[in-house]
């Protein structure tokens, strides 16, 4: 199918009258919806006449805007009076923050409840063996290392283990130990 100045013309005529891509195609025959589409596009057909859409688009203009327009400003004072709500929010949070503390860096974490629940002996063993770790930064680490962190990461003094890890963990003997505990002694715990 080829484009001729008839079939051009009756294109333009239609989409003036604002029929859609479909119904032209259908009027022409041989070619698609998506054709007729592209045509429309090439010729810079893009906009259609004013006669038949601003026709439709009027009455559903008019009942709806009112509705939407009045909708709109309720929200914004429904959202003012929810600012003052925070401060009796704010009342009811000091419980809270107990558990969810947010610390600024360089400042001691509080004790953490694993640590309280791993044994002496391995907490000894970590002890020994974090004196003899090699003390290597982020960059220094291999697949070989313990990737054990120690200290806090926003001082000066932060550094991971660096001794051979065990095989197939990230952690040395001592400190997969400590990490990886037997699923058991997790269950009691939850008791």
């Amino acid at each position: 199918m080829s484009w001729t100045d008839e079939r051009v013309e009756l294109l333009k005529k239609m989409w003036g009258e604002g029929q859609s891509a479909s119904q032209i195609a259908k009027e022409l025959g041989g070619v698609t919806r998506n054709a007729v589409i592209g045509k429309v596009h090439r010729l810079g057909l893009s906009n259609r006449a004013t006669g038949a859409t601003p026709a439709k688009a009027e009455p559903k203009e008019k009942p709806a805007p009112p509705p939407k327009a009045e909708a709109k400003p309720k929200p914004a004072p429904k959202t003012e009076p929810a600012r003052p709500a925070p401060a009796p929010a704010a009342e009811t949070k000091p419980a809270v923050p107990a558990r969810r503390q947010i610390i600024p860096a360089g400042q001691p974490l509080p004790p953490q409840p694993s640590a309280n629940e791993i044994s002496p002996e391995a907490l000894a063993k970590v002890n020994e063996v974090e004196k003899k770790a090699k003390k290597l930064t982020l960059m220094e680490l291999t697949e070989k290392t313990c990737k054990w962190p120690v200290g806090d990461p926003a001082t000066e003094d932060f550094w991971f283990c660096g001794l051979p890890v065990e095989a197939g963990k990230p952690y040395c003997e001592a400190h997969v130990g400590v990490a990886f505990q037997p699923m058991s002694s997790r269950r009691d715990r939850r008791r």
